[in-house]
């Protein structure tokens, strides 16, 4: 009976242990099972793509944020993170130092195994010449960073990057940047440089400038209580001064800007920083300060535009210019005076870009500077055009258009005031504007100050910043995408017997605009364009005759005589061809060359 226990006790652990090893290896499977799951779930994961918004960067390695406006040394801070991170595509210079011993900072963005970037067609972008127009500096910053961040995601930025270069100068005037955003200022100042002149001529400096009596870091207005005053709150936006009818009395006469008198010469803020203006130093039509105020003493008397057209000339491949100003929404190309005169021609190109740019650019309109905005002497974007030869434009970067979205002719540059109130109170949260208080004034007595901020009505508020930057920067990237680009289309050869044969090269500039403005052509300020021909095994040959002409069938052929193998082609037009025709002595095949100073490098070789 016991040996029968024992045999079944047995039995019963044979079993349970039969039990545990299953259960272990079931264990061991479903583990191995999950976690084969949970692997392959990681791995979809890991590969599926992250939901991108159309157009924008899948995988920025620098993620600024674009609805702020970023200080001199955050901006100096990104460059230098994009040159660190994008060492195949961008490289970072400064030009020198600003008076404020600011490095002026260049950035060259392109392909840099795509070829020389001196032998591709250049595009110069510049912003913050007036520093108090804040978005222009970002706008700049804002084109980098997408430039170099959607290379290799997006074909058009890609090919733009293998064939162009961008020169990109974010801030003109850094001096003056950093003490718009750190001092107190209006939305209007400093828009001089920060060298100190003596505006009043009283052998001074720079001394009456505006004074923050409140302290609030924003330069507002001065009012005063007076029942025989001009001006009374509106009626349903009481911090709105409102002029009062002919026959009526107001309750409030307006004392300007707030300050007080430093100087003691009876007069208010008349001495302020500066006062000259860095776009009126430009050599193209530059005149005396009695005719053009904030004009200095001569053309590039400021060194930090000298520093920049230093750069400028010593690249004559530039073929574009975009400068980036603000405010009033507009699209502004030359002349800048009333007696000087662009080319039709080269107008009609401008034309087709700045009504691309409208379409682009809601709000803005395409406008000449002299007659529909005003007279400007010695501007940079005259300078540009006249004596570079380069297709140039001035944005004014907001609109009063984007308060509402929609158009009001007679709106002004800033918008009317109820409007910009009613957005203010909207929209903003009454973040926009200094409510009036009562301050003490060494001059007026009790009086009160208040009014828009310093941050708003040239700037756009935060939530509007991205979309203007990238607008404008779609604008000017079209623009450069439209700069010339030559191509050697195709190479004909005919034997004529002898040893002797016709080459013909069909040689195309594939965009809107031509390697050779007219006014570079009348002007000669840049080379010819050079169509080459060789041979292809690097074979001598012998070119004996060599011609040109723009219509292959009604052909009007002019005789090169000397160096006939280096055809000099005066220019070629937008989206147009010029046909080159050799007589020459040898047996082939041939290779043709076209170098042009603006619109690049290409080389074709004939099929054996």
């Amino acid at each position: 009976m016991k040996t029968e226990c024992k045999v079944q006790s047995e039995k019963c652990k044979m079993q349970s242990v039969r039990k545990g090893s299953i259960m272990r290896r079931s264990a061991i499977f479903y583990v191995a099972l999950f976690t084969l799951h949970f692997s392959l779930c990681l791995s979809a994961l890991a590969q599926q793509r992250p939901y991108v918004p159309a157009g924008s960067p899948p995988a920025p390695k620098v993620t600024p944020h674009w609805n702020k406006f970023h200080s001199y040394d955050e901006a100096a801070a990104l460059l230098q993170q994009l040159a660190k991170l994008h060492p195949e595509r961008c490289r970072l210079q400064s030009l020198g130092k600003s008076f404020g011993n600011r490095e002026m900072w260049l950035l060259t963005i392109t392909n840099f195994k795509s070829g020389d970037e001196t032998k591709k067609p250049a595009f110069w972008i510049d912003g913050g010449i007036h520093a108090n127009e804040l978005q222009a500096v970002d706008v700049t910053l804002y084109t980098a960073w997408y430039l170099l961040e959607m290379d290799g995601h997006n074909e058009f930025i890609t090919n733009l990057l293998n064939e162009r270069v961008f020169y990109i100068m974010p801030m003109m005037s850094p001096d003056s940047r950093d003490a718009h955003m750190t001092k107190p200022n209006t939305t209007h100042s400093p828009r001089t440089g920060m060298r100190p002149v003596d505006d009043d001529r009283d052998g001074l400096f720079d001394e009456d400038h505006p004074d923050d009596l409140d302290g609030d870091g924003h330069i507002t207005q001065m009012r005063i209580k007076d029942p025989n005053g001009r001006y009374k709150p509106h009626d349903e936006m009481p911090n709105l001064l409102v002029r009062v009818k002919d026959e009526e009395k107001g309750l409030y006469t307006l004392l300007g800007t707030e300050g007080i008198d430093n100087d003691g010469d009876g007069r208010v803020n008349e001495d302020s920083d500066g006062f000259y203006d860095p776009n009126r130093d430009w050599p193209w039509n530059w005149q005396p300060e009695y005719v053009q105020r904030g004009a200095h003493t001569y053309p590039f008397s400021i060194p930090e535009n000298r520093m920049m057209a230093d750069f400028v000339m010593s690249r004559p491949n530039i073929a574009g210019s975009q400068s980036y100003h603000n405010t009033g929404g507009m699209i502004l190309r030359g002349p800048g005076a009333k007696d000087d005169r662009y080319d039709d021609r080269d107008l009609a190109v401008m034309s087709k870009l700045g009504t691309k740019g409208e379409l682009m650019l809601p709000g803005y309109r395409y406008i000449n500077t002299a007659e529909d905005l005003y007279e400007v002497y010695g501007g940079e974007c005259d300078w540009f055009y006249a004596m570079l030869g380069a297709i140039s434009f001035t944005n004014e970067l907001f609109t009063p258009f984007n308060y509402f979205r929609k158009a009001d002719p007679g709106a002004g540059w800033f918008g009317r005031d109820e409007e910009r109130h009613t957005f203010n109170k909207l929209l903003l949260f009454d973040d926009g504007f200094v409510k009036w208080k009562e301050v003490d004034h060494p001059t007026y007595g009790r009086i009160e100050v208040g009014g828009y901020k310093k941050n708003w009505t040239r700037q756009p508020p935060g939530f509007l910043i991205e979309e203007e930057l990238h607008r404008n920067m779609a604008f000017t990237l079209y623009h450069a995408d439209q700069m010339p680009r030559v191509k050697v289309q195709k190479i004909d050869v005919l034997p004529l017997g002898d040893g002797l044969k016709q080459v013909t090269a069909t040689i195309e500039n594939t965009r809107l605009t031509p390697t050779h403005t007219q006014f570079d052509l009348r002007n000669s300020i840049t080379p010819p364009d050079i169509a080459t021909l060789s041979g292809a095994d690097g074979k001598e040959l012998q070119v004996i005759l060599g011609f040109k002409t723009n219509n292959l069938f009604d052909a009007q052929w002019q005789e090169q005589k000397r160096k006939p193998e280096a055809m000099k082609l005066r220019t070629i037009g937008g989206n147009d061809v010029v046909y080159v025709r050799w007589l020459v002595s040898g047996a082939g095949p041939f290779k043709v060359k076209v170098v042009s100073v603006k619109g690049g490098v290409d080389e074709k070789a004939q099929p054996e």
